[in-house]
């Protein structure tokens, strides 16, 4: 099987390969490294380099597939061992945790993301379930490393069996509290996560370190735990595959899994597609980007659905763009997708532009767009898609 290592897995440049096309590589070794903003990338396989791109790194697989991985260097420092293993926000965003996590939150706090907002995805719940330990392991190593004296885990009620099994965990965590969140979109957004944990309003733009606070992805927080107690490299995501795809609507979680691999394959392993089924999807249906099934899977990819098939509509369509949904982008994309034709477009009425991009400013608090859908019925629009959060 080919594996596709892509050169660029997270906010940054993309990395410098340092391994050669016909070079045999094994599992966990170093194969690209980053020369500005950004984070190691490690082999997920042991195999055989057969091209080199711009990219990405194409790897030929072994057909034995030993466990044993190569460990990143031994260090005494954690937040070395967190640069050392490539590790970045596994929520989406990609941002290297080891930047991240380079603050003093003297009287601050690290606060866990088990929000999981986005429709069908379930890989951090089920982790939650299946190995709080971890979670909470990688939580008081992020603490020790920023010297944050409180952690907090911020998840909704609804997921009961994550919070027994956290609660079991944190019973005699004096500087660990569970902390309940709305169960709306976008509750894991980090200015809404920073809101309803700590009560402070993050302004449009500002990060969570404004209000002493750093936050983490459950799943990132499981990577740091491995890293420091086993050094190992991020060489494996978790992953939710749901929607037109048989025995899976409502999602099928897969834990570690080698990145690199087509997304193909995790929906043949579901059974292959459920017919009539529409677009590929990679991430949440929110957020997620139009994808194909030779994607690879890489370190911020969460969920891969399949849609149903787009309805036709011949009607003249305006459209709605929001940060905390679907961006012009993408509502193009569909309205391409639906056979229509734009002929107005609108930004939610939160949208406020912030060093030359539109954001939101009070995330999961929408106004509702009565406004905006008039000012789009006049400008000749019969029909609206919408990328807000709600309404």
């Amino acid at each position: 099987m080919k594996i596709v290592i892509k050169l660029r897995q997270h906010i940054g440049s993309p990395c410098k390969p340092i391994v050669d096309i016909g070079q045999e590589v094994k599992k966990g070794q170093l194969i690209a490294t980053p020369e500005k903003l950004g984070a190691n990338i490690h082999s997920s396989v042991y195999g055989k380099v057969v091209d080199i791109n711009e990219n990405e790194i194409i790897i030929e697989s072994f057909k034995d597939q030993p466990d044993e991985y190569v460990k990143i260097k031994e260090t005494n420092f954690y937040l070395e061992a967190v640069k050392e293993a490539g590790i970045v926000g596994a929520g989406g965003a990609g941002f290297p945790t080891h930047i991240k996590l380079d603050v003093n939150l003297k009287d601050g706090c690290v606060i866990a993301n088990a929000a999981e907002c986005e429709p069908i995805l379930s890989h951090n719940i089920y982790l939650l379930e299946q190995n709080p330990e971890i979670v909470v392991r990688g939580l008081k190593y992020a603490m020790q490393i920023t010297n944050a004296s409180k952690g907090y885990i911020a998840i909704k009620p609804k997921h009961k069996k994550a919070i027994i099994a956290l609660g079991k965990i944190c019973k005699n965590e004096e500087n660990i509290n569970i902390k309940f969140l709305s169960d709306m979109y976008p509750a894991g957004d980090e200015r809404v996560i920073v809101r309803e944990t700590l009560g402070i309003e993050l302004e449009p733009g500002q990060l969570p370190i404004s209000a002493n606070a750093v936050v983490c992805n459950v799943e990132t927080l499981k990577n740091i735990a491995l890293a420091i107690e086993e050094r190992r490299p991020v060489i494996t995501k978790d992953i939710t595959v749901g929607g037109r795809v048989k025995n899976s609507a409502e999602g099928k979680v897969f834990l570690d899994v080698p990145i690199g691999m087509p997304i193909s394959y995790f929906i043949q392993e579901c059974g292959g597609y459920e017919n009539p089924h529409g677009e590929i999807i990679l991430g949440g249906p929110f957020t997620g980007k139009q994808g194909n099934e030779d994607a690879p899977v890489d370190k911020t990819l969460g969920g891969i659905l399949v849609a149903m098939p787009y309805p036709n509509e011949k009607r003249k369509i305006g459209v709605i763009a929001c940060e905390c949904g679907a961006d012009e982008q993408r509502l193009e994309e569909i309205a391409k997708g639906m056979g229509g034709q734009i002929v107005a477009k609108e930004k939610c009425k939160r949208m406020v532009l912030v060093n030359g991009r539109y954001r939101c400013d009070k995330p999961g608090i929408c106004p509702g767009q009565a406004e905006k859908v008039l000012s789009l019925k006049k400008q000749g629009a019969e029909v609206i898609i919408t990328g807000t959060c709600e309404d």
